[in-house]
């Protein structure tokens, strides 16, 4: 079960897009940087997986 700090609303950003704010300690984490381009990926059965983008 996710801790009660981890939970965070999808909200609507325009018409196309939504959005997820991300914890500031998984940022640290990451060492990801404001605008950094990251890819998203579907894993399937609710599960996604983000990382770098790389040219």
């Amino acid at each position: 079960m996710a801790k009660e700090e981890n939970v965070r609303k999808l909200v609507k950003n325009g018409r196309e897009s939504y959005y997820i704010c991300v914890p500031k300690e998984i940022v640290k984490k990451y060492k990801w940087q404001e605008r950094q381009k990251l890819v998203i990926k579907d894993k399937g059965r609710g599960k996604i997986e983000i990382s770098d983008w790389k040219k």
